[in-house]
């Protein structure tokens, strides 16, 4: 498309809006009423198509073990992305907003680039380098609410000689030592012993399956001590500070390793934009790049290995983090 006629279209688009606003015109308003009786419509059938695949799934997954395939690693890898972002919608709703998005963004770069077979090629490496972006803004909250776990174990382990009930009352007489994120499960824990009728080895169980895998080591030692308890056995809490001093270290060397990865990542990224940038100033570059399908093909290529190396980048760094999931 012709870089004239776009700036003159949104040129147009913003006078318009323009006048509307200070003449207060509604020049579409019966249209754009319909339009939106419209879109609530179909978002009505969708939600309620979504809710009862929601349903069906949670059905058959009760029933039926979940197969490891490329369809179960995308289930889990959303129902993660949900967990973590506290996302208000199913892994069927947020699959339909990836597809609606999906082909809006395809339409508009199909408009740019004038070739169906491109502008597919090219969203397909956007939504995969968006995806990559938010799996690694997941794991950043995952390795948070790690550390916030690895706090907290080591302020309650020292005090459980006393009972780990009491010990993580004590904790929670402190406001500044705990997360809020952590401490909303230490307080509901409390609650389930003491006025929920919970024995001791199910609230700790419950709160083992809210703080994830991470807790498992604290709830094995928690309830041998609490039904078994022995002299000097209280020490074995102990050794999960020692073990969290010892993450603590591999996780910051682990940190200045990827940190550096992303950071040469990213200058060398800006370096070829920038050089990309600088050269389209040159008309007959500008004209090769953006109006002939060897430049297109050139141009897609460019956003298909940013957006896929920057997706490697992040898989290796998955690979070696290791991090736990949430149950």
């Amino acid at each position: 498309m012709n870089v004239n006629l776009l700036i003159s279209l949104l040129l147009g688009a913003a006078a318009f809006v323009l006048f509307n606003t200070i003449f207060q015109v509604r020049f579409f308003e019966g249209s754009l009423h319909r339009l939106l009786d419209m879109l609530d419509t179909v978002a009505d059938h969708l939600g309620k198509y979504n809710t009862k695949r929601y349903v069906a799934r949670i059905k058959r997954e009760r029933i039926v073990k979940r197969k490891e395939n490329p369809i179960a690693k995308y289930n889990r890898l959303v129902e993660g992305l949900i967990l973590d972002f506290n996302l208000p919608v199913t892994l069927e709703s947020f699959t339909s907003l990836l597809c609606i998005s999906f082909a809006l963004v395809a339409v508009v770069i199909v408009f740019f680039m004038n070739s169906v077979t491109l502008s597919v090629v090219v969203t397909i490496s956007i939504f995969v380098g968006l995806m990559t972006w938010f799996v690694m803004q997941s794991k950043i909250i995952r390795a948070q609410d790690i550390e916030n776990i690895m706090d907290a174990e080591d302020l309650i382990c020292p005090l459980a000689r006393d009972g780990v009930l009491v010990a993580i009352k004590k904790v929670m007489e402190s406001d500044e030592y705990i997360s809020p994120n952590i401490r909303v499960y230490l307080r509901q824990f409390i609650d389930n012993c003491e006025n929920n009728g919970y024995s001791f080895r199910q609230a700790i169980t419950l709160l083992n399956r809210q703080l994830g895998p991470k807790f498992d080591d604290f709830t094995k030692k928690a309830i041998v001590f609490e039904y078994n308890e022995r002299k000097g056995m209280a020490d074995i809490f102990l050794d999960i500070v020692d073990e969290n001093a010892v993450l603590r270290e591999i996780n910051a060397r682990k940190e200045t390793i990827f940190r550096k990865m992303n950071r040469d990542f990213l200058m060398k990224t800006v370096i070829v934009l920038l050089f990309f940038i600088y050269a389209l100033s040159i008309d007959g570059f500008r004209e090769f790049m953006l109006d002939t399908q060897a430049g297109k093909l050139i141009n897609t290529m460019m956003i298909c290995v940013i957006c896929l190396s920057f997706a490697r980048t992040q898989a290796l760094q998955g690979n070696l983090g290791g991090g736990s999931d949430r149950k």
